[in-house]
């Protein structure tokens, strides 16, 4: 059964998975959200599309930053962790863009995948609906964790999660952490410094 967090909320996935947990995938999703109010409604919002970008930072014990994987880097250079590609409009149902991590690939000196959302357009949170990140156990497709992200704001960037190695566990801290930034490298020192 999936736990549902709220800020600041970390859980174990291993004691969450029902066996050896191998490999996981971090997914996002959200919604444009409609038109409020009446003038909003007559008008309309002139744009059916939000352009969000899930991407993951690798980092090592130190918070030193050892990779990136995003829209523009598919895959970790040691190919652990690999970016489903970029959805430029978030239609559809369920996640609209994945983040694979294969835990047994991972390089030793990796500490932590923090997983971030950006705005690529420019484009403010306070356009956004329904949106979430969630862990899945890829063995059995079990959803292990899920973090709302509640509360629209102006900001253009969220630091959402973080996946950490804890003596041979791995926990899913949810973050949500508001900053601004339209690419993952905009986001890398406020993430060094969450992490210190």
């Amino acid at each position: 059964m999936s736990v549902s967090l709220t800020k600041n909320q970390t859980v174990s996935l291993v004691k969450k998975a029902s066996g050896i947990l191998t490999s996981i995938t971090l997914g996002v999703g959200w919604d444009v959200a409609k038109p409020r109010g009446l003038l909003a409604t007559i008008i309309g919002r002139g744009n059916n599309s939000i352009d969000l970008d899930a991407s993951a930072i690798v980092l090592d014990s130190r918070a030193n930053v050892t990779d990136t994987i995003w829209f523009r880097q598919l895959q970790s250079r040691d190919g652990s962790i690999r970016h489903s590609g970029d959805n430029l409009t978030g239609e559809g149902e369920g996640d609209d863009e994945t983040i694979t991590v294969d835990l047994t690939r991972l390089p030793a000196n990796v500490e932590h995948v923090v997983l971030t959302v950006n705005s690529f357009r420019g484009q403010t949170f306070n356009n956004i609906d329904n949106a979430y990140g969630r862990v899945v156990d890829n063995s059995n497709g079990h959803e292990l964790a899920r973090f709302p992200i509640s509360g629209s704001g102006p900001h253009t960037g969220l630091i959402l999660a973080s996946l950490s190695r804890n003596n041979g566990d791995w926990t899913f801290k949810a973050l949500g952490h508001r900053t601004n930034g339209r690419t993952v490298h905009e986001l890398v020192g406020e993430v060094t410094r969450i992490l210190q």
